[in-house]
């Protein structure tokens, strides 16, 4: 029977092996955190470039469609509305739904969190753990 307690780590032991355990921990949540926001920033960049050309094709576009309504409407009415008054009527409707849409992205972007809510939290949990057991 004495050998068996011969074998049995001390507390003092005990005691080192959970606080290796915990800062492995600690540093395996900041490199957690750190990949999320890596994958994070690589999805974002891929995006924007998608978004980018996206853009700069539709912006094209959307201009070249923008003067044909202007001249549209002249064509249509030339004796109601001159090609100035057709590049009002297309250019105020414009502004008006780009408004809606900006005003509306705009508070969407307020309610954006950018940061991995469960690796913070983890990180958080670990950094209180730490300042509590010294």
């Amino acid at each position: 029977m004495s050998t068996d307690l011969q074998h049995e780590p001390s507390v003092a032991q005990l005691v080192s092996g959970i606080i290796d355990d915990a800062q492995r921990l600690m540093v395996q949540h900041a490199e957690l955190l750190k990949a999320d926001i890596r994958k994070d920033l690589h999805d974002a960049k891929e995006a924007g470039f998608s978004l980018g050309i996206g853009g700069a094709l539709l912006g094209a576009g959307g201009l070249l469609l923008l003067f044909m309504f202007a001249h549209l409407l002249n064509w249509l009415l030339p004796d109601y509305i001159p090609l100035w008054g057709g590049f009002g009527i297309v250019g105020g409707v414009l502004a008006l739904v780009g408004g809606i849409f900006f005003f509306r992205g705009q508070q969407q972007l307020d309610e954006i969190n950018p940061l991995p809510e469960n690796s913070v939290e983890a990180v958080k949990e670990d950094l209180q753990w730490k300042t509590k057991s010294m």
